[in-house]
């Protein structure tokens, strides 16, 4: 397993070691002891979340207030364009992001940690996006921010063509007072 940092401290890339052969392939796509030494994942997983979308729908950029998740993405099927924003007022990074691109065909893993926005923008049809959390989702905590907020002008690979009203018409971070 290999482990790529990001410019945002404890926000990291995961890139598991995959075993292939004639018959496919085979990964560890968590394992306790290996996550906490490696990738400095210590928090137990309460949640697992799957989500299937077409190419173009974006989801985000959601997080929540009181019960902050940490969030372990990865795609098993299709691709995306995965965002973290560092919402940690304490943070020298605060207010930037960090973006990769995970897909079925990398493997690549993102550590979202508590305290960081989380959204993607799904590049191919029958993508299926999996993660696990560190606390359980509460609709009534969460919060969303602009997926095309000019103060953290994420640089989206394309316009989504399919957004929640939810997602569309959110406000920006200087209208949550964040």
């Amino acid at each position: 397993m290999k482990v790529v940092k990001t410019k945002l401290d404890g926000c990291v890339i995961i890139e598991p070691q995959v075993f292939g052969d004639q018959r496919g392939f085979f990964l560890e796509t968590y394992q306790r002891e290996k996550y906490a030494d490696l990738a400095c994942i210590t928090l137990p997983f309460v949640q697992d979340n799957h989500s299937r979308s077409s190419a173009g729908v974006l989801r985000g950029m959601h997080f929540q207030k009181t019960r902050p998740q940490g969030k372990l993405v990865r795609v098993s099927r299709g691709s995306v364009y995965d965002v973290a924003i560092d919402l940690r007022h304490e943070s020298s990074t605060f207010g930037q992001y960090e973006a990769v691109i995970l897909s079925g065909d990398n493997k690549k893993q993102f550590w979202v940690p508590p305290g960081f926005g989380h959204g993607f923008l799904v590049l191919e049809d029958s993508t299926d996006l999996e993660y696990k959390c560190t606390d359980f989702y509460d609709p009534k905590d969460e919060v969303t921010i602009r997926w095309d907020d000019p103060r953290l002008n994420i640089d989206w690979p394309s316009n989504p063509v399919s957004l929640v009203d939810r997602d569309a018409n959110a406000p920006i971070m200087d209208d949550l007072g964040i």
